[in-house]
């Protein structure tokens, strides 16, 4: 077991985020940990908490009696497995997607779609990403003759493919693929037809061999995240 990691450590910057986690993972009462938004994988609870979060937590740890685990709970990869943590992030899943459609409608009004979608392979789950997640793509993007103009996956050198990761519905990809995204579950693989407005528009993009008013074909794949129960 490892030794007590206190507030004062932690401000000091003795231990890090990560350490200070496995620590309240360790030493807390799943309750807490939930209470705390901490009940989780490791990896995938200390990349999505601030500094200040965990910190407060300590405290909380530290102040409370309470929150200390009972020698006769189990460890929390057991809890885990157990946990309806699944269940509670699928409906805030669903919540958010209501929300966010009802958002769009309020404020564009009845706007067309600009693209398609015609699903190759049905995803692993039916979460899909939240506007602001951070998500991992695979893609070719062609043109509608069939000419590739980008893709992370059709290069020689396998070790150099890297999924696309960015966070999605914030406008830092094409609309079309922002919103198509948001509309895809983990794990699915899809072709999407996307209208040049949605696209690089009257502009094109002349560089990378996209002219004016040009409809784009992207494959895409969106890969499930590890900490997603499927």
């Amino acid at each position: 077991n490892m030794s007590a990691v206190t507030v004062e450590d932690f401000k000091a910057e003795k231990v890090s985020k990560k350490e200070a986690i496995a620590f309240l993972q360790e030493n807390a009462s799943v309750k807490f940990l939930q209470d705390s938004k901490l009940f989780g994988k490791l990896a995938a609870i200390a990349k999505g908490s601030s500094k200040d979060k965990v910190l407060s937590a300590l405290a909380a740890f530290e102040a409370d009696p309470e929150a200390k685990k009972d020698a006769g709970e189990g460890d929390l990869a057991e809890a885990l497995e157990k946990t309806k943590a699944l269940k509670i992030k699928e409906e805030e899943c669903k919540k958010n997607q209501k929300d966010a459609a009802k958002e769009a409608e309020a404020s564009t009004g009845p706007e067309k779609v600009g693209f398609t979608k015609k699903i190759i392979k049905k995803g692993k789950t039916h979460m899909k990403p939240g506007k602001g997640d951070v998500v991992s793509v695979w893609y070719t993007g062609k043109l509608e003759d069939g000419t590739v103009f980008d893709s992370n996956i059709e290069t020689t050198r396998k070790k150099e493919k890297k999924a696309l990761k960015f966070k999605v519905g914030t406008g830092l990809v094409i609309r079309g693929w922002d919103e198509a995204l948001l509309t895809m579950t983990f794990g699915e693989k899809c072709e999407i037809t996307i209208e040049p407005d949605w696209a690089y528009g009257k502009k094109g993009m002349p560089d990378a061999g996209i002219q004016p008013n040009t409809t784009l074909i992207f494959e895409v794949e969106l890969e499930c995240p590890v900490n997603i129960g499927v």
